[in-house]
C-alpha cells in the first residue's frame, strides 16, 4: 500500500455554525461542502487546503463516535488522518497481514461518496487512521 497524500484531516467540533466560520476566516475561503453521514451520524463540512482536505465533524446522535470522542474532549480536536489510497481492499488486506488491528475489515462509504476504512488507533501509536478511495478514479 502506497498512499498518494493525505486526504484529508478529520476535526471533531460540537458544531459546525460556530466552527466553519472560523476556518473560513483562518482559511480565507468559503466551506465548499456540508453533508449529513447518517450511518455514521455524522454532518461534515468540508475545506481544501492544497491536495488536502481538512474535514469538520458534528455528531447527530449522542452514541456516534464523534459524540463519544467530544466527551472525552469537550473542545474538540483532531480525531483523524485520512490517506488516499488506490485498491483500499488490498491496502486494508495488506495493514492486516501486517498485523495491524481493523475497525473496517471491508470498505464503507464516507463522505463525499468515498469508500473508507479505519484502522484502530492502538495498532497505530494512538492516531485513528483512515484509508480512502475514491472509486471514480
Amino acid at each position: 500500500m502506497k498512499p498518494s497524500h493525505i486526504e484529508h484531516i478529520g476535526i471533531a467540533v460540537n458544531s459546525l455554525e460556530t466552527a466553519i466560520p472560523y476556518y473560513e476566516q483562518l482559511l480565507e475561503q468559503k466551506c465548499y461542502s456540508i453533508e449529513e453521514v447518517t450511518d455514521q451520524k455524522v454532518r461534515t463540512a468540508f475545506f481544501k487546503v492544497g491536495d488536502t482536505k481538512i474535514e469538520l465533524l458534528e455528531p447527530t446522535a449522542n452514541d456516534s463516535p464523534i459524540a463519544k470522542y467530544l466527551e472525552k474532549n469537550p473542545h474538540g480536536g483532531v480525531h483523524h488522518i485520512a490517506f488516499s489510497v488506490v485498491g483500499l481492499q488490498q491496502a486494508l488486506d495488506e495493514v492486516s497481514e501486517a498485523g495491524i488491528q481493523l475497525i473496517d475489515k471491508t470498505p464503507r462509504k464516507g463522505a463525499e461518496g468515498l469508500n473508507i476504512g479505519f484502522l484502530h488507533p492502538k495498532s497505530t501509536f494512538g492516531v485513528l487512521t483512515e484509508l480512502c478511495e475514491d472509486p471514480n478514479k
